[in-house]
């Protein structure tokens, strides 16, 4: 089969590899599209993660290829999406329950052969039906999930006020699970105007375009116009724009890191203000558990994707794609059909 192969840090081909066979109790995956997101950025650069020789690429859907001995619950034709994630359930935090900071954490395209290829094999317990979804609203099964877990992270209380800055496809499905979760008013902050167009098209409240050079001011004037938020997320990977998010929540408010930023970035916060106001200050990282709940989000319409889609690539193409999630101001979400 054809693959995407990376043996070092920015150093990958694309070419033939063995198709797997699918062991006792896997499915094989015919892949027909993957997404591609700020993630595999930071695989291409050797973070998050990464460990090589690999093939990358982690928000797949496809029709079921194969079944390994055994396998159940699955029939071939049958579409379906992965959950990348599988933690070890042997380490203190799987033997606690808190299966997501799993220390032995396995991710399909991160550290064990990802979906940039013609087929993937994985662990019958990791795929879920999407059968009867459009494949271009399926293709948003991982993205969802990743939200639907920010949002039971948040816990946001009915009647509350909330900011998402960044207005990609992750930002922009938290944004409505958040509005869908209990907050009374949801606003996004992005420096594209397009993406906020596109955010007001999925119904979003309110919306604000950010200048880049001057968010201390932009800030204020959020500050100024709004009172300040219960909850603020930063959905950006910006360590500059994190800095802003402890001034915008109100007392007793939450702030959320969401976005994924560099290893060493830093963000510089008043330990007096936190203290002061009792600001809680969370994190969210991906999800491990989420999957039925986002399927059921997109089969519903309660996570709504229209629109999303700008670019799309073969997987032959594959730097192409890279290329543009790097450069293109006018890319929103793009997808590598194999």
């Amino acid at each position: 089969m054809k693959a995407v192969v990376y043996d070092a840090p920015g150093s990958f081909t694309i070419g033939e590899v063995p198709t797997p066979d699918p062991k006792p109790g896997e499915v094989r995956v015919r892949v027909r599209q993957t997404g591609i997101c700020g993630t595999d950025l930071h695989i291409h650069n050797g973070k998050f993660f990464a460990e090589f020789p690999l093939t990358p690429g982690h928000e797949l859907i496809g029709p079921v290829d194969a079944l390994g001995e055994g396998t159940e619950g699955f029939r071939v034709g049958e579409y379906v999406s992965v959950n990348p994630n599988m933690n070890c359930g042997h380490c203190e935090y799987c033997r606690t329950g808190r299966t997501l900071l799993c220390a032995n954490l396995k991710g399909l395209g991160t550290n064990w052969p990802g979906s940039f290829a013609e087929y993937v094999a994985v662990p019958a317990n990791l795929v879920y039906s999407v059968d009867g979804i459009d494949p271009d609203i399926s293709v948003f099964t991982e993205p969802t999930a990743c939200a639907t877990h920010g949002l039971e992270t948040l816990s946001p209380r009915p009647g509350s006020s909330a900011l998402v800055f960044g207005a990609g496809p992750t930002g922009l499905l938290l944004a409505q699970l958040i509005a869908r979760g209990g907050a009374a008013s949801v606003t996004v902050a992005a420096s594209s105007a397009f993406k906020l167009k596109r955010a007001e098209d999925l119904g979003i409240d309110t919306t604000f375009l950010m200048d880049r050079a001057d968010l201390a001011g932009d800030a204020a004037k959020l500050k100024a116009a709004s009172g300040g938020f219960d909850v603020v997320v930063d959905a950006t990977g910006s360590a500059a724009v994190s800095e802003q998010c402890v001034p915008l929540t109100r007392s007793g408010g939450t702030v959320m890191f969401y976005g994924v930023t560099e290893p060493e970035d830093l963000v510089r916060v008043s330990p007096y203000d936190v203290f002061r106001r009792e600001i809680t200050i969370k994190g969210s990282f991906a999800e491990i558990n989420a999957f039925p709940a986002a399927i059921a989000a997109l089969r519903t319409g309660r996570a709504r994707t229209e629109g999303l889609i700008t670019h799309r690539f073969a997987l032959d193409d594959y730097a192409g794609a890279l290329d543009a999630l790097r450069s293109d101001r006018t890319v929103h979400k793009i997808i590598i059909e194999c």
